[in-house]
């Protein structure tokens, strides 16, 4: 019911689209833009493309990511994230995190969901394109990831839990507490880069979980 209720809301954000082209992906946008694509059969029966546009760095007026969609390379549809695009057998759904998007998947009215196709010349299909290559030494990268975010947020946790520790109450009654942990500068913000790296190489697998990858961002 409220997964019902939440995509009701997606649907009533939904703007229709200026028809305009869709601009080809350029190298310097690889950190900036995210491009998908699905490739259906219309109810006609002919081929029609469905491309998912997003510039992560682009909002509007109220700090909001835009999806925008594409049907055959002419502008469909805007919609703010988390998106719900209407569209053959099914509908587009499509989320962003602070790194990339967390999800831009093909949901058909039975309830089977897969992937779209991130472009080739992508920053998401050049991920893929080395996992397929190279398998073995993507779990490897995916593994490191994990790990540097999971002592991003044991570091975290860490800061937060030492103010609140010595809160006078809670002082009075456990004693005083000191940092356990304490870490240089240089090797604080370099452990901060790599959590931040490691959310963005997960976000290009749009990978996400809500413990590790919400206190990445």
């Amino acid at each position: 019911m409220f997964d019902q209720w939440r995509r009701r809301r997606a649907v009533k954000r939904i703007q229709p689209g200026d028809g305009s082209a869709l601009r080809p992906f350029r190298w310097w946008q690889l950190l900036s833009r995210s491009l998908f694509h699905l490739d259906l059969a219309s109810p006609a029966g002919g081929p029609v493309r469905y491309t998912v546009d997003v510039r992560q760095w682009k909002t509007d007026e109220n700090g909001y990511v835009l999806m925008h969609l594409y049907r055959d390379g002419h502008q469909n549809a805007v919609a703010r994230a988390p998106a719900f695009f209407p569209v053959d057998g099914g509908a587009i759904e499509v989320a962003a995190s602070s790194f990339g998007l967390k999800r831009c998947h093909y949901v058909t009215n039975g309830g089977l969901e897969h992937q779209l196709v991130p472009d080739s010349r992508s920053a998401e299909g050049r991920r893929a394109r080395f996992e397929h290559r190279r398998p073995v030494l993507s779990r490897v990268v995916g593994v490191i990831s994990i790990v540097a975010l999971l002592v991003g947020v044991v570091l975290l946790l860490h800061q937060i839990a030492i103010p609140i520790l010595q809160i006078p109450p809670i002082a009075e009654q456990i004693g005083p507490v000191e940092p356990i942990i304490r870490l240089p500068l240089w090797l604080t913000i370099s452990l901060g880069l790599a959590a931040a790296i490691a959310s963005t190489e997960r976000a290009l697998r749009l990978r996400y979980h809500w413990f590790l990858d919400a206190a990445g961002n």
